[in-house]
């Protein structure tokens, strides 16, 4: 078993994140602060090895498993009451772009809230009218690549945010009119604080981002067109 195998996230961490929420202020995290690191430290630990599983098979420009992780601490610059501390650990792994589309998100929170999404959080203008384009032109292969058995054991629904209407320059009454009115592409998986604290959710993680795969393989080829094919 290869050192990425054997890694898990164990209950102290669900734990710190835990008391972390309940109590969420500055002088108990500095009270607290080795457990902070010890936590840090084991999913630091799990990002590297994720990386470096997620490598085998996909181009990835995220350089480590620490630059993926999100920073704990909140922005309060516009929020001034807003929670100095995010009570989760989450992360990111890019795809390397242009050649390759779509990113895999991660976030480990205690009570059942912990889950991996995919996707495309905040398509620029310029992909979003090639996608809405694609979606208008060849709706049949969104719904077999969103269907299709693979990714279905793992994700539910494509979700996201959406449009009260279809978009200006589609027919409104268009077969594909729920898919015409994201504004965000994202499929996401949640997993139980039994299930992460498994010795296989390392192996689960990258079973399931492998899953969405061809749907991915799919957009890299609209987005890298002209919007003629080409």
């Amino acid at each position: 078993m290869s050192a990425a195998s054997s890694i898990i996230i164990p209950k102290s961490t669900f734990t710190f994140l835990a008391e972390l929420e309940a109590h969420n202020e500055k002088p108990w995290f500095e009270a607290n602060k080795p457990h902070y690191q010890a936590a840090h430290a084991n999913m630091v630990a799990f990002a590297d090895a994720l990386l470096e599983r997620m490598r085998a098979h996909d181009k990835l420009s995220t350089p480590s498993g620490a630059k993926s992780l999100m920073r704990i601490y909140t922005d309060q610059r516009f929020h001034k009451d807003k929670p100095p501390y995010a009570p989760r650990f989450g992360g990111r792994l890019a795809r390397v772009k242009p050649a390759l589309r779509g990113g895999y998100f991660y976030r480990i929170q205690p009570g059942g809230r912990s889950h991996i999404t995919c996707g495309f959080m905040g398509p620029e203008a310029d992909d979003l009218r090639l996608i809405r384009q694609d979606i208008d032109y060849d709706h049949a292969t969104w719904r077999k690549l969103l269907r299709g058995k693979n990714l279905r054991t793992h994700f539910g629904d494509l979700f996201g945010e959406e449009l009260a209407t279809v978009p200006r320059g589609h027919a409104k009454d268009h077969p594909a009119a729920d898919l015409l009115r994201k504004r965000q592409f994202l499929l996401r998986r949640t997993f139980t604080d039994k299930e992460v604290m498994a010795p296989d959710f390392l192996d689960e993680v990258v079973k399931t981002y492998r899953a969405v795969r061809p749907w991915f393989d799919h957009m890299t080829t609209v987005l890298t067109s002209d919007g003629n094919g080409e």
